[in-house]
This record gives C-alpha cells, structure tokens and sequence, in this order.
C-alpha cells in the first residue's frame, strides 16, 4: 500500500474517531433552477440559476479536493428545480455541520453592486424585507405551497412575524461563518462590502444548523454581471468562499468539534485577532483601575461563577446559544439551566454553561444538552 493511501486513512479515522463516527458535512444549495431562473442580468442576460450552480459545483469539488474527509452534499447538481423545503429537507436529512446557499442579487437601481452574506434573523428584518421575499417567493411556483408551508405567505409581511418568535440555535457559529465569506469577497477580491445582514428566509429557518446565504453580487449591474459571467470572476468568487469555509473549518478544533486544518495565514490571523482582543481587554480594566472583570461581566444578573470554577479556571465550557442582550439568571431562554455565564463578543453575547479542566469533559455535558440545545459545542476559555 502507497503511503500516500496510508496518510490518506489516517487522517479519515481521525475524522471519524473527532466526530464518534459522524464527518463533517457541509451542503451546497445552488439557488433556484429548472423553471425557476431566479434573476436574470441585462447584459449578458446571464441567468441567476446557472451562475449559483456553476459556483457551487466548482466549491465542492475544491472542498472534496482539499478535504478527502469532508462529506459534501449537493441540493442539486443540474439544472432542475427544487422546492425551498426540499432543500432544507436535505441539510436535515444529513446532519449537516453547516450550510452554504449560494445566490445572485438583483435590484432595480442599476448601479447597486456589492457582495453580502446573509444569516437568518429579524435584525432590521424590514430593510432587508425585499431580498427575503424575493428569495421566498420561489414556494408560490409550488402546487399547494401554503400547505406545504403551513399557511406562510412569501408576499405577506404578518408572515415573517414568525420569524421574530423563533430562537436561532445557530446565530453564533452562522455569523461567524458569514463574517469569514464577507471578509474574504472584500478584502481579497476588493468587492463592495454590504456586510453581513440578517433576514428572514425559509430555508434558514428550516434548516436545523449554522447556515448563511451568499448573495454574490448584483446581475442587474452591467459590470458586475460581466465579471460573475467571466472565467476569472467564478474562479475568484469561489476561492473566496473556499477560503472562508478552510478558515471556519481549521478553526472548528478551537471549539472542540474536530480536528482539522489548523495551519496558513488562516492561523496567523485568528492568533493575532486574539492578541489584539487580549490587549484590549488589558486596557480595558487598566481604564477602569481594576485588574478584575467586573461581576456583570462574569455572569448573568449578579451572580457569581459555579462554585466548582471558584477554585481553578476552567479550561472549557459548552456554549448554549448567543444573544442580543444581558438575560438574567433564571431567564425562560436558559431552559432550567443554572449557573450559566456570558462572555461578550462585539454586539451579541455569547452564553456558556459549566467549567471543566479537559475537552473530553466538556464534550461528554455537550452531549447531554444536545436536547435542550441542539447547536451548543464546546469552547476553550481564554486565559
């Protein structure tokens, strides 16, 4: 047997033993097709559907090249048209890790351009109401969608108050996942950025883990509908994406899910964002006379670490969900959870549960509470 052949299965039963026999499985959703063309360009009359299925076969195939270990399943792989359910239907259907959609934006002002990746939520959900009805509106080529889709009207804006009363398990690893593709179409390929934006559409709701939909950039821009078309404009857009899947995908042993590439500029740049966050910090309580956090920071209301933490810093803890806001102790969201604290990252709060001195420790309580919180993993406590 070939080395290679044996470097090759060493690395798959690391895979398998990181994830007790589970891969890592990303889907690949192309945006609309078949009898739905989704936007269509004024130029080139390039069609939305064919531009999201070439990118996405060209990711796969660059993601299944770089990581023999990675399942990668497509939504469709020709020009076909698949309903918004059955594609959510899919991720479900194979656990998936995460979920990439791939689109092309449209407006009618023809000189708006630029790049933005959406994840779900309702955060100002009537400026972005536009791109999520039109993304939606795909169901009503469906017989009997309002069954299908319990009564949801795409065109109805009372309809997307359901979008308000869900909780998204995901928001925390969605967004730093959308915050990696976003950065890449900017600073890489110097594209406009629109950043990261929230909305509510239906195969995110639907779709049970960290999900992001690509809005790649504007067809009804001449220019950009030109360079998307180009050769050179697919092969950018998609190393792009690519590299922020290798950079979230390296990063994922960070938070105890798998081990994975953890080498590059990927590295360089997670460790000196680290750095910086640590200085500010630093400054931060030297601002403040304290060399302490304060206890608000600490946890939830006022309450104190678990008394088990008091004696020894934990090393690790299992993130539950993240949040727009200080919830306190005893809050409807923690589901019985006690003792839970909270860490604060830009403008979300990122809430932990428990302490425990190795990774091994905090997976075993990450799968007791798979239940009650299907997205929480493990994290590593900074020191």
């Amino acid at each position: 047997m070939r080395l290679r052949h044996i470097l090759f299965i060493i690395i798959l039963l690391q895979h398998i033993l990181c994830f007790g026999g589970k891969p890592f499985t990303v889907v690949i959703d192309a945006g609309h097709g078949g009898k739905d063309a989704g936007a269509v360009g004024h130029v080139l009359k390039v069609q939305e559907k064919d531009l999201n299925l070439d990118i996405s076969l060209r990711l796969a195939s660059k993601i299944r090249t770089a990581y023999p270990a990675v399942n990668v399943v497509l939504t469709r792989s020709s020009d076909i048209f698949l309903p918004l359910q059955k594609r959510a239907d899919i991720v479900n259907k194979n656990n998936a890790d995460l979920f990439i959609c791939i689109h092309t934006n449209s407006a009618e002002n023809r000189s708006a351009r630029g790049a933005e990746t959406f994840i779900l939520g309702t955060e100002r959900m009537e400026a972005n109401l536009d791109v999520a009805m039109r993304e939606n509106a795909v169901m009503k080529l469906e017989s009997d969608y309002q069954t299908t889709y319990e009564g949801f009207d795409p065109n109805s804006i009372d309809s997307y108050i359901m979008f308000e009363l869900m909780q998204n398990t995901y928001l925390d690893q969605s967004l730093r996942f959308a915050s990696m593709v976003q950065s890449r179409f900017t600073q890489e390929l110097k594209r406009d950025d629109r950043g990261v934006r929230q909305a509510a559409f239906w195969v995110l709701l639907k779709s049970a883990c960290p999900s992001v939909l690509v809005e790649m950039g504007f067809v009804s821009n001449r220019d950009e509908e030109r360079y998307m078309a180009s050769d050179k404009g697919k092969r950018e857009i998609t190393e792009a994406i690519f590299g922020a899947f290798r950079q979230y995908y390296g990063g994922i042993s960070d938070n105890g899910d798998s081990a994975a590439d953890s080498t590059g500029d990927d590295v360089k740049e997670q460790k000196k964002a680290e750095d910086t966050d640590q200085e500010e910090k630093k400054e931060e309580q030297a601002k403040a006379g304290n060399s302490q956090p304060k206890a608000e920071e600490a946890a939830p209301a006022a309450e104190a670490e678990p008394a088990a933490e008091a004696a020894e810093k934990p090393a690790f803890r299992v993130q539950i969900f993240s949040a727009r806001t200080i919830l306190p102790e005893g809050d409807k969201e923690f589901k019985g959870l006690k003792n839970c604290v909270y860490e604060k990252r830009g403008d979300w709060y990122r809430y932990m549960y428990g302490g425990f001195a190795t990774k091994e420790e905090a997976q075993k309580e990450c799968t007791k509470l798979q239940d009650k919180f299907p997205g929480c993993f493990v994290v590593e406590v900074k020191k």
